[in-house]
């Protein structure tokens, strides 16, 4: 009988939809709502890169948070807390006003996030953790590509309108996951665990975490980082294109992406994270050197499509292996928090080195030494273990565990008394 997927995931992922859409709708309209309050071109940046800082740095709390309170507690505040934050930007008077809003928002994002990881991890069967994840980040995904479209309605009503909006979706999936989840006994936090929290001293001793954290910051600079911010200068400046065909160039990444992301899960789940990792690695690392070697725009999308797929082949196997390291019962609020602030980081120090070394050598130079970053990381996982578990390693044992007594328990010895009238054991 083929497995399916719990419920829980299922409102997890419309969740992140959700979430999604309201991001989207604000990401186009944050900087023109700061460059009203007259500042520069790198306050805007400023004003971009402190929501990352501020996870970055509150990314540990976050993580003891959830294996103080549980995962559902921490994501439904740490959602209710973007939703006050971002609204309140839409209201801001002052550029440092709309800063400090955008600081506290960071910091329910990353509560939500390391939350969201943490139950995903908890209520999905080990074997089906790649198509758990995929259907997740799918759900973001599509959420981004929706939430630009909306917003573009949006904003002939007010700059403030898509904060707003934002706000109140944003509280329409804290409803959402607490509404389903509120009897959910395989979500609700178990008080019988008393196993000790995975600290990230034990996680990072095992390799397929190390290759984890190493796919994870690379897949940040390029994907998180460099995308965003080099993409569009790239089709303008060396391509001599509009803002909008570097705006369908993304598009078109998001796509490759999407197209890769429920086969990739599924593959991981039965054939193995590592094979998977691989090669969404090493295609997204070719593709994205290729990126910057392309002279017009039509060769330039085909790139933005193959290294999309590729980022699409790894995403699911790459929060599969974090999953399989802290393992079903683990509780693993740091070491989540670990491989979030990793990619958060390559996100950060990745627009950063790319927009240095395209000023400096040239975008040719930037998008090679991104690439490689990618490609290098491939070799953590040469060396890393597969720690995709079987069916009957995590879970038979497990259930047949509280009916039959100890595992290691010694057959009964056969007496020939007759219970219901038939012998519990054959006569001898």
């Amino acid at each position: 009988m083929r497995e399916r997927l719990p419920v829980e995931v299922w409102v997890l992922v419309a969740a992140s939809f959700i979430i999604a859409i309201g991001f989207g709708i604000v990401a186009p309209v944050l900087p023109v709502f700061a460059a009203s309050f007259g500042v520069g071109h790198t306050a805007i940046a400023a004003l971009i890169s402190v929501f990352a800082f501020v996870r970055l740095a509150f990314a540990p709390m976050s993580g003891k948070l959830v294996n103080r309170f549980g995962e559902p507690h921490i994501y439904i505040v740490g959602i209710l807390i973007v939703a006050f934050g971002t609204a309140m930007c839409g209201f801001a008077q002052s550029y440092t006003e709309m800063l400090l809003w955008r600081s506290l928002a960071g910091i329910g994002s990353t509560m939500f996030t390391v939350a969201a990881l943490g139950l995903l991890i908890r209520i999905t069967p080990a074997p089906m953790r790649g198509r758990a994840s995929g259907m997740w980040a799918a759900g973001f995904l599509v959420g981004n590509i929706a939430g630009p479209i909306v917003g573009a309605g949006l904003v002939p009503l007010g700059l403030w309108v898509p904060f707003v909006s934002y706000g109140l979706l944003l509280c329409l999936a804290a409803f959402v996951v607490w509404f389903f989840l509120r009897r959910s006994t395989l979500a609700a936090l178990d008080r019988n665990n008393t196993e000790t929290p995975m600290s990230m001293r034990q996680a990072v001793r095992h390799p397929a975490y190390r290759a984890a954290l190493a796919s994870g910051f690379a897949n940040g600079w390029a994907v998180f980082g460099v995308r965003i911010s080099l993409v569009p200068v790239f089709v303008i400046e060396a391509l001599k294109h509009s803002a909008a065909v570097a705006g369908i160039s993304m598009s078109v990444f998001a796509a490759g992406n999407a197209a890769m992301l429920f086969l990739s899960g599924k593959i991981a789940d039965t054939r193995g994270r590592k094979p998977v990792a691989i090669a969404g690695l090493l295609i997204s690392g070719l593709a994205t050197v290729w990126m910057g070697f392309t002279g017009d725009v039509w060769t330039f999308m085909a790139a933005s499509l193959v290294a999309g797929a590729g980022a699409g082949l790894l995403n699911p196997p790459q929060n599969a292996v974090v999953a399989d390291v802290i393992g079903a019962r683990g509780k693993g609020g740091p070491v989540l928090a670990g491989f979030q602030m990793v990619t958060d980081l390559g996100a950060i120090i990745g627009p950063m080195c790319a927009g240095l070394l395209a000023d400096s050598f040239g975008f040719e130079a930037s998008f090679a030494i991104t690439g490689a970053a990618l490609l290098l990381s491939v070799g953590f996982w040469f060396v890393a273990p597969e720690t995709l578990p079987t069916h009957e390693e995590e879970h038979t044992a497990a259930a047949v565990a509280p009916e039959c007594g100890c595992l290691d328990e010694s057959a009964e010895v056969p007496t020939g008394e007759r219970v219901g009238g038939r012998p519990r054991h054959p006569e001898a």
